[in-house]
């Protein structure tokens, strides 16, 4: 598990954080609470699963 904030993560992949934002709010991704700085934080590793998921 490699978790996150929503800017490393768009670094990381490419996907915009108001994508993933609203993949949150969906359920689409894993909530994983926030870093010291209030950073919501999700989990690097299950992105690429919901990438190919979408494209199917």
């Amino acid at each position: 598990m490699t978790l996150v904030d929503l800017y490393a993560a768009h670094a990381a992949t490419g996907i915009r954080p108001g994508t993933l934002r609203v993949w949150l709010h969906r359920r689409k991704i894993t909530h994983h609470g926030h870093d010291r700085h209030g950073r919501t934080l999700i989990d690097l590793d299950e992105l690429p699963a919901t990438l190919h998921a979408k494209a199917a």
